[in-house]
């Protein structure tokens, strides 16, 4: 049974870095407000689980002003691609082997 799961991602185990990367890989980018609403999470969990695909090079920030006000995005970066699909690629087999 170990080698069923042994390509899924700890990082993309939970719900709210998976929802992430999920937004981000069907949009160029989105804003902090945007994901903390699409994702009904509080700031400072959206914040650490951001953090922690930041670290992993799985997204990019952007910070810039629109007027004097600050705007941070987040994309997806391709290793970040490329791990949510193996990821992804993992869970398929898993439900296959299972079922």
């Amino acid at each position: 049974m170990k080698d069923i799961i042994e390509n899924i991602n700890k990082l993309l185990e939970s719900r709210v870095r998976l929802g992430i990367m999920s937004i981000l890989l069907v949009n160029e980018s989105a804003d902090f407000n945007s994901l903390k609403e699409m994702l009904e999470v509080t700031d400072g969990n959206l914040a650490s689980h951001l953090a922690v695909l930041e670290n992993n090079k799985y997204i990019k920030v952007n910070k810039k002003f629109i007027g004097k006000k600050p705007n941070t995005t987040y994309s997806v970066t391709q290793a970040g691609k490329k791990a949510f699909a193996e990821h992804l690629d993992a869970l398929e087999k898993l439900i296959k082997k299972t079922s």
